[in-house]
């Protein structure tokens, strides 16, 4: 797997895999993610490349503060074979060289599979609770 940053010829190959992955909840337009992180931060946003397919994509960010795992997929017959660590793993490393202390990420609570990759990974339960409010309703679903 070659793994490189996102290109707009990707999007529609990139949304698959996240509808495949069940990443895509009724709150977040994936389309309109996608742009925005275009606008925001691209050199932020990894795709894992396999022969001509996209099998793995990583979002990351970095408010100067925290840094944040987004959208990390990996297509399910390329699972367990290091690929979700490989992806990962980059995108660390991106966020140490930008000075990142630290790295958040959110889970739902059902995926246990998530949840057990990521504490595999280093990442542990942080006595928190996640409060959101949305400011743009995205609804719509373009994609």
């Amino acid at each position: 797997m070659v793994i490189r940053t996102y290109k707009n010829k990707d999007r529609d190959r990139v949304i698959d895999l996240w509808k495949q992955c069940s990443l895509i909840s009724p709150g977040n337009n994936p389309v309109k993610d996608i742009k925005r992180k275009s606008e925001d931060s691209p050199d932020l946003f990894f795709v894992g490349e396999s022969g001509n397919g996209i099998i793995a994509t990583c979002m990351a960010g970095y408010d100067g503060h925290r840094g944040w795992i987004y959208y990390l997929a990996v297509k399910r017959e390329h699972r367990k074979k290091g690929i979700g660590s490989k992806i990962i793993k980059h995108a660390e490393k991106a966020l140490k060289a930008m000075g990142c202390p630290k790295i958040d990420l959110m889970v739902r609570k059902s995926n246990k599979n998530v949840i057990s990759f990521y504490n595999k990974t280093g990442y542990k339960d942080d006595p928190v609770v996640v409060l959101s409010k949305r400011l743009i309703n995205d609804d719509d679903n373009d994609c």
